[in-house]
């Protein structure tokens, strides 16, 4: 019999989905023990002391028995392994998309995934649901609220909000839009200058979200563009070109994903922040959309549920007509600027340009730290910084300066100051539990390994030339489901490089000239693939805050990008993905992509201005 270093113990996952692989352990014992799955021997390989590790299992019945033997065959432990059908595992995220876009009912909507998900957890009886119903705030939205990088996020926005709260009241956002508006001439330069300023703030899509929808959207307003059309602007370039720079607060999570990935791979020798670099070319989905939202914004043509928002917007002078009356009852209270108040721009640019230079040296000065003495390039530097703690830096900053500045110029009492800065910051709160909703619903997504069965569900039997549209679209519709791109980076890029370079290895094509295009595909479309999966999903935090920053409907938001990140998100698969797996090289299939996407814009795209001539030239006047 095997010797018991300890009492021997099977540990097994909490949930396991008939068909896709699993692990277990046996620990306790120094010697290998008899482990036997429906009476077949489990291989098992030695772990940290006294534990067993059996990997890659797999379970095709609904009701198994797990069987630790002693030396003379009689059962020692045993165990009940449940495996519940994979597809269950789609359910929650399913529900909640499919309910807030039906009833708009987004918290509701949330809610009721993450208790679906529960009572799949709990064995989807009674009693479970009684157990789900506790476990969904008390395990699942206490679990996302004490994630230090969620919480990093929450304070960047409620600080934001405070500091916004302020420059609002004190008129610095005013002298800002008075002075765009100056060289604002029309709908076509208003919306341009926000997608422009989206460009410049690249260094992370939060910040950009947040900083360019409250700068514009009373400029946009006053232009009489529809805040659906302002969402879309924000949230097809805030990630998208956070994405693809060299500089940003994506860059060092990236690298460190393809890192991992690499390092289990001795024939391939190339550094991951190359990989990187040489992957941005096949970013197809990033690069398409800018190209896309430059298009509509210049041209000024909308089409489907964007151009019947746009022409609402018109028709309305400009005001806001997106909101449904009973939707208007949570609408954020606009803070109106002080009566009398000098209206000077700089007091809102100099706290922004604080924001963005606190956070950018943030990041520089903690990744210098973080790389240790000696000279390091900037593009190391910056992906090795703490993104999260530069933002809360920057923002805290921001809200000192903006408090000072209105101080110095005894533009409002102490108190009143105070006042507007909680005013800003309960204009967050609403988005902020949806934000959390939609994390807590992750990690249901996660508790029930929804993207392990959607990777699974692939398998490993595929042609190179689909590697990177296969992965495309597992990764988009991961991200679709589970509302988190980061996530799907975090989970699929380890899977991936691995699988990619195997399959080009059984194909002759590792490390040739013929394989590597394919194999930077791959990586980027674990990328592009989540970016889009982000933009088509009412849960995906950048979608949140694109609509929370822009003031519009968050299913508003969704039900007007959606058609344009399906057209873009189609053209990047054919020209980008397909194309570069059969052989055609990214410089050619991109022009063709963006090519066929100007012809589809000019073929059914409308201005809108046209229908509302009178409309236009009173919100331009007002």
């Amino acid at each position: 019999m095997a010797q018991a270093a300890s009492e021997p113990e099977l540990i097994t996952p909490d949930v396991i989905l008939q068909g896709v692989p699993f692990e277990l352990s046996v620990g306790g014992l120094d010697e290998k023990p008899d482990l036997r799955l429906n009476d077949q021997p489990v291989i098992l390989a030695p772990g940290e002391a006294g534990q067993w590790n059996a990997e890659s299992l797999e379970l095709t019945q609904s009701s198994n028995r797990l069987v630790l033997l002693d030396a003379s065959g009689q059962p020692l432990l045993s165990e009940e392994l449940t495996a519940i059908p994979a597809w269950l595992s789609l359910i929650p995220a399913i529900v909640a998309i499919v309910l807030a876009l039906v009833f708009r009912q987004v918290i509701l909507s949330l809610f009721i995934g993450i208790l679906l998900g529960g009572w799949i957890l709990h064995g989807m009886d009674i009693r479970g649901l009684v157990g789900a119903f506790g476990d969904s705030v008390n395990v699942h939205v206490l679990e996302a609220a004490s994630d230090s990088e969620h919480m990093s996020i929450v304070l960047f926005c409620l600080l934001i909000g405070g500091m916004v709260g302020i420059i609002s009241r004190n008129g610095g956002t005013q002298g800002i839009a008075q002075r765009i508006s100056r060289v604002i001439r029309g709908r076509r330069q208003a919306q341009t200058s926000t997608f422009l300023l989206g460009l410049a703030i690249f260094f992370d899509d939060y910040a950009n979200a947040l900083i360019v929808g409250n700068t514009m959207r009373a400029i946009t307003d006053k232009m009489a563009v529809s805040r659906a059309k302002l969402a879309y602007i924000i949230d097809s370039t805030a990630a998208p070109v956070s994405a693809i720079m060299l500089i940003s607060t994506w860059i060092g999570f990236q690298v460190g994903l393809i890192s991992e990935a690499m390092s289990n791979i001795a024939d391939w020798n190339e550094s991951a922040y190359s990989v990187f670099v040489s992957a941005i070319p096949y970013n197809a989905y990033p690069l398409l959309t800018l190209a896309f939202v430059f298009m509509t914004t210049w041209l000024g043509r909308d089409f489907g549920p964007m151009l019947r928002a746009e022409r609402q917007a018109i028709d309305g002078g400009g005001r806001r007509t997106s909101l449904s009356s009973r939707e208007a009852i949570v609408e954020e209270a606009e803070i109106v600027t002080k009566p009398n108040v000098p209206i000077r721009a700089f007091n809102a640019i100099v706290p922004m340009l604080v924001l963005a230079g606190i956070t950018l040296g943030g990041i520089y000065a903690t990744g210098v730290a973080a790389l240790g003495p000696g000279e390091h390039d900037l593009k190391d530097i910056f992906g090795e910084g703490d993104s999260f703690s530069s933002m809360m830096w920057g923002s805290l900053t921001g809200c000192i300066v903006a408090l000072l500045m209105t101080q110095a110029q005894r533009l409002m009492s102490m108190t009143e100051t105070a006042h507007y800065w909680f005013e800003g910051v309960k204009s967050m709160l609403l988005p902020i539990t949806i934000l959390m909703m939609a994390w807590a619903l992750a990690n249901v997504n996660d508790a029930l390994q929804t993207s392990d069965f959607l990777v699974a569900a692939l398998g490993e039997s595929l042609n190179p030339a689909w590697l990177p549209a296969v992965i495309f679209i597992l990764a988009g519709f991961t991200a679709f489901a589970t509302g988190s791109s980061w996530g799907v980076m975090g989970i699929m890029m380890p899977l991936v490089v691995p699988l990619a370079w195997a399959v080009l290895e059984q194909n002759g094509m590792a490390g040739t000239a013929e394989g590597m295009p394919i194999l930077y595909a791959s990586v980027a479309s674990v990328l592009a693939g989540a970016v889009w999966g982000d933009h088509c999903s009412p849960l995906a935090d950048t979608t949140l805050l694109s609509a929370m920053a822009s003031g519009c409907n968050l299913v508003e938001h969704v039900r007007t990008q959606l058609p344009y990140a399906l057209l873009v998100g189609a053209v990047a698969l054919v020209f980008g993905n397909i194309a570069v797996g059969y052989g055609i090289s990214w410089w050619i299939g991109l022009p063709i992509g963006a090519l066929l996407l100007l012809g589809v814009l000019m073929l059914v795209g409308r201005r809108p201005e046209p229908h509302t001539e009178v409309a236009t030239k009173k919100a331009i006047a007002e």
